[in-house]
């Protein structure tokens, strides 16, 4: 049976009739493409959804892409697989961002930048992103499509926005007590712990800049590592090791987090000789890595050798019409309002890729 479809509202380029569009609607001029165009497969079930910019992530990286690429006049979707807004949003108090003198919430921020989006024109769809399948030049196609759980999306320009999640211990307490005492970011978080003890654990460059960060604020920071040396920069190390506030557990793991509603102690095991200790603290900050959500991309962009998508300064992948901005992409700072500006790039960068076509 052949597939059934339709061909919703378009804008023609002058000159261009409407049969002669709907013959060719692939052919028409990019920057005059149809605002949205859904299909129908009677054969496969699936929908199939078009925009000129397709947003993957909806944290500050995606919503500030959607934001810009809505403003440009491109037809915007942003997909999501939970809540708009993406780390952000689990972040109690956010202080650090320019404009919100008094701080604002995570969620509200995120909230924020959603309503931004949808007012300039994006739609968001709440779905998993499960691959994409890069325009095929030698058929004269200029369109991306991106596969989720839902059905397909094609889209001329396609935004990778899709964040990392931190590394877990993957311990018992510790989901339970996320963001009642155990967290993933010193730099959103240590002001809450002020006068207080704190935990950090991890032996990288991260845990110790945390530590650093958290001595400001808590009375006493104990780094736990599982080995019997740092793995951070020497810079690092001569700092925190001057730095009274900080102490060390070596060759140390973090068996539980208990706590009951916050954070108050720790189970910990020596990995030498399997004593089993308890320590008392008010905040557990994890610092051992994060892993980029690049594992649906399969082999269609480079990313490194930690799965972060490679980017030159205007976040252009090495595909045309792919792009990548915030944490998913190599060498990211890894804050909010880096990620923001980031995304703005990456829209201008489609703008200007668009109307190249």
């Amino acid at each position: 049976m052949a597939a059934e479809g339709f061909i919703g509202e378009h804008f023609l380029k002058k000159g261009t009739t409407d049969s002669g569009a709907k013959a060719n609607a692939e052919s028409i001029d990019a920057r005059s493409l149809l605002v949205k165009r859904r299909r129908r497969s009677a054969t496969i079930g699936r929908s199939i959804m078009e925009y000129q910019v397709v947003v993957l992530g909806g944290g500050p990286a995606g919503l500030s892409a959607a934001i810009y690429a809505a403003r440009s006049g491109f037809s915007t979707v942003i997909l999501e697989k939970m809540l708009p807004g993406g780390q952000i949003a689990n972040a109690s108090r956010v202080e650090n961002y320019p404009g919100f003198v008094d701080g604002v919430s995570g969620m509200e921020l995120g909230q924020s930048m959603h309503r931004q989006a949808e007012k300039e024109g994006a739609e968001t769809v709440i779905t998993e992103v499960t691959g994409i399948e890069l325009a095929d030049r030698g058929a004269d196609s200029i369109f991306h499509t991106v596969k989720t759980t839902d059905q397909d999306v094609r889209g001329l320009a396609v935004i990778i926005a899709t964040g990392s999640r931190y590394r877990l211990l993957n311990v018992p307490g510790e989901i339970e007590l996320t963001g009642k005492g155990v967290s993933y970011c010193a730099t959103c978080d240590g002001p809450f712990f002020r006068g207080k003890k704190v935990l950090v654990v991890g032996g990288g460059d991260t845990a110790i800049a945390d530590a650093l960060e958290l001595s400001k604020f808590a009375n006493e920071v104990t780094v736990v590592h599982r080995r019997d040396e740092l793995r951070a920069s020497r810079a690092l190390q001569g700092n925190v090791l001057r730095t009274p506030k900080i102490q060390f557990m070596w060759n140390s793991v973090v068996e539980s987090i208990y706590g009951d509603p916050a954070v108050s102690s720790v189970r910990l095991r020596n990995t030498k000789n399997d004593i089993i200790s308890e320590l008392a603290v008010d905040g557990v900050f994890v610092a051992v890595g994060s892993v980029p959500s690049t594992g649906f991309l399969g082999d269609s962009v480079p990313v490194d050798e930690f799965g972060c998508v490679i980017t030159n300064v205007q976040l252009e992948t090495d595909v045309a019409g792919v792009f990548a901005a915030g944490d998913v992409r190599h060498d990211s700072a890894r804050q909010a309002i880096t990620a923001a500006g980031d995304g703005a790039t990456a829209a201008l960068s489609a703008r200007r890729y668009i109307s190249s076509l």
